[in-house]
């Protein structure tokens, strides 16, 4: 695989789309959103509301993920966060460890997921959902050992919501670092810039 460019998206390609140029229907389409400090909308929905029929589609598939999923916070973070790392993408992590936080996860718990599912300090089951999150990274499907482990605690449903949530977090990470979506105001990426990814 060739090396990335390590000046890859110092400047956007995408930009979000200004307010001034939001029509009714991208205004609609944003009203519902929570807003960050200050009133803004977040950079990943400005942009890529310029697509206007997905992001309508989009956003129901993502909020159930990240809403009304199945497994705890906790879980659903740490396999964003691992995806995220994976992925090499920033503004994911940025906006995820704030996310991860509230659901529970601490700094050395953070810290942990930059490691890998072998760091020290795992529960058994946080370890095989590591693994699962580096499993459908490289391999795009979990192997048995890790699936038996898995199975033995979550059903047919969260088994489904696993492999999905680490999917769309792939697909999220593809538009976010290609178009280089900028982290907003008030979030940073510590943790995961400057370290080399595990190939």
């Amino acid at each position: 695989m060739p090396e990335r460019d390590p000046v890859r998206n110092a400047l956007p390609r995408l930009v979000p789309l200004p307010e001034g140029e939001w029509d009714t229907r991208t205004r609609h389409l944003l009203a519902a959103l929570p807003r960050d400090p200050g009133g803004r909308v977040p950079n990943i929905f400005t942009t890529l509301v310029r697509h206007s029929e997905l992001y309508e589609q989009f956003m129901p598939f993502g909020g159930q993920l990240l809403r009304r999923g199945r497994l705890s916070g906790r879980f659903r973070e740490l396999l964003i966060l691992r995806t995220s790392y994976n992925t090499g993408a920033p503004y994911e992590w940025g906006r995820h460890v704030p996310l991860a936080k509230a659901s529970g996860l601490t700094d050395t718990d953070i810290d942990r997921i930059v490691q890998g599912p072998e760091a020290d300090g795992w529960t058994a089951l946080e370890r095989s959902l590591m693994r699962a999150a580096d499993e459908l990274n490289r391999d795009a499907w979990l192997c048995d050992a890790t699936w038996e482990v898995l199975t033995e605690h979550f059903g047919d449903a969260e088994m489904i919501e696993i492999t999905m949530l680490v999917g769309q977090y792939h697909m999220v990470a593809f538009f976010l670092n290609s178009v280089g979506v900028e982290l907003d105001p008030g979030f940073d990426s510590a943790g995961l810039d400057g370290r080399e990814r595990e190939r």
